[in-house]
């Protein structure tokens, strides 16, 4: 979520230079030449300040090395496209996971062609899901990414199982620490159960910080605050 002044992903001061040098964008990574930034470095491109949070998403999950989905997914909710609450959040689980998982397998090239498939499948969960079907879509999202990663079909034995699974996983944590809706805390859930699956099932372990802390509470009017394990 954007911050209300300053850098759009930490908050701090936005240092105007005296003479241009070469910054990347965090978003794309591509290579300008920059007159501000902020204190901490950051440097956003007029493109991508400006793309839709779909866009957005797509975009950083293909350019960044990162394996840290904690990581990423915060970057990616502090641009000012992602809002507070919507259906990105139902592409944004799925293309996280999607992107830690190929970069620690070293598969990136199989990324573009699954990020695809994972914004059309994310598409067709319509914002308020969770309200009236009992299916928040980042929970969803756990399913959608690992029916991509074992090329689960209706007709599937074990793929059909883990990819049911790690929603069932996903939607028992989300449930499990109550409402209203927060987009933000049931990414965060989402992750972590996912992340265990791929432990559990697939041998791949996923580096997750053990202190996750919501720098996004101050713009959710239905924020739990304490009651929240995320609350910061």
């Amino acid at each position: 979520m954007e911050h209300k002044s300053g850098c759009l992903i930490c908050g701090k001061e936005i240092v105007y230079l005296h003479s241009s040098e070469k910054g990347k964008c965090v978003y794309c990574n591509n290579e300008f030449d920059v007159n501000e930034r902020c204190e901490e470095g950051h440097y956003i491109c007029n493109k991508c300040h400006g793309s839709g949070a779909m866009d957005i998403i797509e975009e950083y999950c293909l350019k960044t090395s990162s394996v840290d989905p904690i990581e990423i997914a915060n970057i990616i909710m502090s641009h000012p496209s992602v809002k507070m609450h919507g259906n990105e959040h139902h592409f944004l689980l799925p293309a996280v996971m999607l992107t830690v998982y190929y970069n620690l397998t070293n598969n990136t090239e199989a990324l573009v062609l699954q990020l695809k498939k994972a914004k059309k499948r994310s598409e067709m969960v319509p914002g308020g899901f969770c309200g009236t079907h009992g299916n928040c879509g980042a929970g969803v999202g756990s399913g959608i990414f690992i029916s991509l990663i074992t090329e689960a079909t209706p007709l599937s034995k074990n793929e059909w199982q883990l990819s049911n699974l790690a929603t069932a996983k996903s939607l028992y944590s989300i449930a499990m620490h109550g409402g209203p809706r927060c987009c933000k805390r049931d990414v965060y859930l989402s992750i972590i159960e996912t992340s265990k699956l791929l432990d559990e099932q697939f041998n791949i372990s996923i580096p997750l910080n053990n202190t996750i802390s919501c720098n996004f509470s101050s713009y959710n009017k239905e924020c739990l605050y304490k009651n929240c394990i995320f609350y910061k």
